[in-house]
């Protein structure tokens, strides 16, 4: 039976309640307890600058070669908090409330309450830490808008928000290594999960440069590892992004919950050719400002795809600007889940844009001219010209977001300033993770998950700017309290030994695996069976679903994993700097992972959020929830050495102070 330990009482009152009465360790007492910290990026980093503060001995490792290179660096468009500078209506309650809203009704009350609360006190210490939010002209923090909400809560640092969020968590974090409470293991990855008398007592990990593999043990373990994107192959994550220490949990007792549960960003640059190997977010704070439209007619669109027109001939009456029609009240700021649908449908109708027909326009020509009449009325320019207008227009938009543009130009070779960018809906963020409870342990005592590693905020669909916050909430706010929970009961403890039976056998299977795959007589590299599963998953568990294809794609997926088995080849030794190694025991993992995702989609017999079954849309195409029989968390446990035998548990979901509605954003 699955406990989330929600506390008592009125929602707005949990979190201080639980502050107020839950155990502490005193800081004599910690010091002498240990921590392990898997990831460093925006949860990791700022869990290890924080625990290492309160007195904790911590040991933190990333894959990386500092933790300035994690994946959080990558998100550009801002981080929300009810701040409410705008003064336009924004609180804590409709932070809640949107959040539980975009996500479609499958996220747990508590969570997302104490997530909405702790979102002002982020951006106070991110300020304190020196982090160049932008500023309006008189020096308040600006804000700007994303999809979903109707409010301004987003806080940014021009395209930037990720990079400048974790420099001021490695500061955090690299003082408390100056100091000596936090040792840091770059270029080490977690590849087994240590369990001594049930409970979550260290790791295995290998040394990325020498090869060896190494014990280390702590009183408790947090999986900071981020999401699982990675197993679609194409993603917007970095290529390394992985689900392997997740895995590895989940093969020890921690359960998986919601794993199908994830999001397709809709403004991502195409897949050009078949020789890619990743792809690029563009931000969703262009929708701000830019319109997205395809062709009204499907003779005009031929013409685009065939090169026989450019998008600039087309009229404004030629024009759909699909959104703006299908949903009047959001307009291009609906969720992601809405958007990537609608434009995978104008695609599907044949009204696509690029030479695959699998791309839409943004296009920023109206906030040009919108921006460069506002420069000129500040200006006392009278009747500017159009070139004018347009020329300060594109400044200010520069200003926003030249990093952005010029990223898009680099990669295709387009001048968007000139010509809208050409976007479409990409795998970003994983809405799924490991099952945690309000204390945000797993099933297994000792073992916490933070940030997209864990599931509890977002349920089916994750607003945007919303994951830096979650990553900064859990790691700064949430776990300094929740953590003593758990180690006030360990203070006599003392410390574990790394030569029990426990190490000795968990070293073994890791050393044995990968042995495994150097004495495998195979001919196939890595990457063409991750290709290969990549496609499964993309076609029959993407952005649209159903029975069929999802009992076909896991049968499919069995069949891939046995030939993966027989015929990959890996090069190289064990003990040496090996990444074709190191990357066949991840996609090994995708592999497993990508199952047990279409066992989930199957079992959840409803469209909510990014996970969409074809056999549940009302009439017009929207997502058909079944609240009578899915309002629940699902969360599988792993049996038998088989994903395909894993175990469903339902953590049933209860809503206190919002009503279950079916979501309009029209």
């Amino acid at each position: 039976m699955l406990d989330s330990k929600i506390p008592k009482g009125a929602l707005a009152d949990k979190w201080t309640d639980y502050k107020s009465s839950v155990p502490l360790v005193s800081p004599a007492n910690k010091r002498g307890i240990e921590i392990i910290v898997i990831g460093t990026g925006l949860a990791g980093s700022s869990a290890a600058a924080s625990l290492a503060e309160l007195g904790y001995k911590v040991k933190a490792f990333c894959f990386q070669d500092s933790p300035r290179r994690a994946h959080s660096i990558a998100a550009q468009g801002g981080i929300n908090a009810a701040k409410n500078y705008q003064n336009d209506g924004d609180s804590v309650h409709r932070l809640f409330y949107d959040t539980i809203k975009g996500g479609d009704y499958r996220s747990r009350e508590a969570n997302v309450h104490r997530l909405a609360e702790c979102s002002a006190d982020i951006i106070d210490q991110c300020v304190a830490q020196g982090v160049p939010f932008a500023r309006e002209y008189g020096g308040l923090l600006d804000n700007r808008s994303f999809g979903g909400v109707q409010v301004s809560r987003t806080f940014y640092a021009k395209g930037q928000t990720g990079q400048q969020l974790l420099l001021g968590a490695y500061s955090a974090l690299s003082r408390q290594v100056a100091k000596g409470n936090v040792t840091m293991y770059t270029r080490h990855e977690m590849v087994e999960l240590v369990k001594v008398d049930g409970k979550a007592r260290g790791i295995i990990a290998r040394d990325l440069v020498s090869g060896e593999l190494e014990r280390h043990s702590g009183h408790a373990v947090l999986l900071c590892t981020g999401g699982y994107s990675n197993v679609f192959f194409l993603s917007t994550n970095a290529m390394m992004s992985n689900v392997t220490a997740a895995w590895k949990a989940h093969r020890k007792g921690a359960y998986m919950a919601n794993p199908c549960f994830t999001q397709i960003h809709p403004t991502c640059i195409p897949v050009s050719g078949e020789s890619q190997s990743k792809l690029t977010l563009m931000s969703e704070s262009l929708r701000n400002d830019g319109r997205i439209w395809v062709p009204k007619h499907k003779k005009d669109a031929e013409a685009i795809r065939s090169g026989k027109l450019k998008a600039t001939d087309l009229k404004e009456a030629d024009r759909d600007y699909y959104l703006e029609r299908r949903y009047p009240a959001f307009g291009n700021l609906v969720p992601r889940d809405v958007a990537s649908r609608a434009a995978k449908e104008r695609c599907d109708a044949g009204y696509g844009v690029n030479a695959t027909g699998q791309a839409v326009y943004l296009d920023f020509a109206a906030a040009f001219m919108r921006y460069g009449q506002e420069e000129a009325s500040v200006k006392g320019i009278n009747n500017p010209s159009q070139d004018e207008l347009r020329s300060m227009g594109e400044k200010v938009i520069e200003n926003k977001y030249g990093n952005l543009f010029q990223m898009y130009e680099k990669i295709t070779a387009d001048n968007p300033y000139k010509t809208p960018m050409m976007i479409y809906p990409a795998v970003h963020y994983t809405m799924g993770g490991i099952w945690v409870d309000y204390d945000l342990m797993t099933t297994v005592p000792g073992l916490f998950a933070l940030g997209e590693a864990n599931f509890s905020d977002h349920g089916a669909n994750r607003l945007g700017a919303s994951a830096l916050m979650q990553g900064l909430a859990d790691g700064y706010f949430v776990i300094p309290y929740t953590i003593g929970n758990f180690l006030s009961q360990d203070i006599r403890t003392g410390t574990i030994a790394t030569d029990s039976p426990e190490f000795v056998e968990a070293e073994q299977v890791a050393r044995d695996r990968m042995e495994a795959f150097l004495n495998n007589k195979g001919t196939r590299s890595v990457d063409s069976f991750h290709k290969a599963l990549g496609k499964i998953m993309w076609a029959k568990c993407g952005m649209a679903r159903n029975a069929e294809d999802l009992k076909s794609a896991a049968a499919e997926i069995r069949e891939l994993r046995d030939s993966f088995y027989k015929n990959v080849k890996v090069t190289g030794t064990m003990d040496s700097m090996n990444p074709e190694l190191d990357k066949a025991g991840r996609v090994a993992d995708f592999m497993e992972l990508g199952e047990l995702m279409c066992m989930d989609a199957l079992a959840r017999e409803e469209s909510c959020g990014g996970h969409f079954r074809t056999e549940y849309q009302s009439e017009d195409g929207e997502a058909l929830r079944q609240d009578d029989s899915m309002t629940f968390v699902s969360a599988w446990e792993f049996n038998g050495n088989d994903p395909g035998k894993a175990t469903l548990h339902k953590e049933d979901l209860a809503f206190e102070s919002v009503e279950l509605k079916t979501r309009s954003y029209k």
